[in-house]
C-alpha cells in the first residue's frame, strides 16, 4: 500500500492522511542535516506500514536535498537498521546524540 505523503514544511513534518486519521514524522533541518525526531501513527491505522512509508519519504527528502539524516526517532532508527538498502546513497549520522 502506498499513501500520498506530503511535506508540511511550515511545521517541519511529513504527513499521511488515512481513513480520517493523520500520521506524521517530525523533523528539523539544520544546515545540511535532517534530524528525524518522532514518527507517530494513530492506533486505528497502525499495522499498515504507514510509519515505514514516512521514513522512506524522509529518506527521499534527504536524497533530493543532499542532506545527512540523523535518526533520533527510535522507530526511524530501527527501521533504517532493518532496511539498509532503502537509504542507499544517503549519508546517515548514527553517532550524534540527542540533546
Amino acid at each position: 500500500m502506498t499513501n500520498e505523503v506530503r511535506d508540511d514544511r511550515g511545521n517541519d513534518r511529513l504527513v499521511v492522511d488515512v481513513d480520517g486519521f493523520e500520521a506524521e514524522l517530525l523533523y528539523t533541518k539544520q544546515d545540511d542535516r535532517l534530524f528525524v525526531l518522532h514518527t507517530g501513527v494513530p492506533d486505528p491505522i497502525g499495522g499498515r506500514g504507514i510509519a515505514g512509508e514516512l521514513v522512506r519519504a524522509v529518506i527521499a527528502k534527504a536524497r533530493a536535498e543532499h542532506l545527512t539524516v540523523v535518526p533520533w526517532c527510535p522507530f526511524a532508527r530501527q527501521w533504517l537498521l532493518d532496511h539498509p538498502g532503502e537509504a542507499e546513497g544517503v549519508s546517515i549520522d548514527w553517532e550524534t546524540p540527542r540533546p
